[in-house]
């Protein structure tokens, strides 16, 4: 074989072998690009099921029974109280209550004709604030249930018709009766207009149980120590043992005359 073609072999030879690097360095690349853009993939999916994850916690967030809500015309520091009267009244009347405290009943039944008659005067403005200290005491859900049923009952403007309803109709204090539904609708088919899809809705959701909780967080952070606490004007009348309907009628009037 002349030197020429032995040359032109190996040329060949080079060429090929040079053309095989180019080829596992391209397959190379190939595999790096493909590797890479996996990873972006799989970043991208990370980041899309992140955001879903977030919107989703956002759509929960805002139906969880932590949600506050108060009732319509709630007023005070966190509407937390539901008034009851003219703002423009010279006293004010809060009271603390429970819907299964005997004690509440018994103030409801002796001054009920009195504070009708001076917030109807607009002599007296009165500041509902519902706790639940006999659930605490005695466990179950009726003061809690009771007070959200009332606050739905707020909501339409039945407010005081139905608090009024739930007094005269107060089981006894070891009775849980209030934390069945049932019971909390046969007595608002008491008050005319109330008994309707949107009150059972509210009452049945606890559209207003949270705001019921804070309420009482607040009663038990103001240092009281139970129920019915009653304050006129700042004054605790529940604990002034000479305290009458007829004194706290006169005491009221002679406020609003100045």
């Amino acid at each position: 074989m002349s030197e020429k073609n032995r040359e032109g072999k190996r040329t060949a030879r080079e060429r090929m072998a040079a053309e095989r690097e180019k080829q596992k360095a391209a397959e190379k690349r190939r595999r790096a690009l493909i590797v890479g853009a996996s990873v972006v993939c799989v970043l991208a999916l990370a980041a899309v099921i992140g955001v879903i994850a977030a919107n989703a916690g956002k759509d929960d967030d805002s139906e969880s029974a932590g949600t506050v809500v108060a009732p319509s015309g709630a007023q005070g520091e966190d509407s937390l109280a539901i008034p009851v009267g003219k703002d423009s009244a010279k006293s004010t009347l809060v009271v603390w209550e429970d819907f299964r405290c005997p004690a509440c009943k018994a103030f409801e039944a002796a001054y009920r004709s009195t504070i009708h008659e001076l917030t109807g005067a607009g002599q007296l403005r009165v500041e509902y604030r519902l706790v639940t200290i006999i659930d605490g005491n005695l466990g179950g859900t009726g003061s809690r249930n009771a007070a959200n049923a009332a606050a739905c009952a707020q909501d339409v403007g039945k407010f005081v018709d139905y608090h009024d309803v739930l007094y005269q109709n107060q089981p006894t204090e070891t009775d849980d009766a209030f934390a069945d539904n049932s019971k909390l609708f046969e007595l608002a088919a008491k008050v005319e207009g109330l008994d309707t899809p949107a009150f059972r809705t509210c009452v049945e959701k606890g559209t207003h149980n949270s705001w019921v909780e804070k309420s009482n967080a607040a009663f038990r952070s103001g240092g009281f120590t139970g129920t019915p606490t009653v304050l006129l004007d700042g004054k605790n009348i529940y604990q002034d043992q000479s305290m009458t309907p007829e004194k706290l009628k006169q005491q009221v009037q002679e406020a609003a005359q100045g």
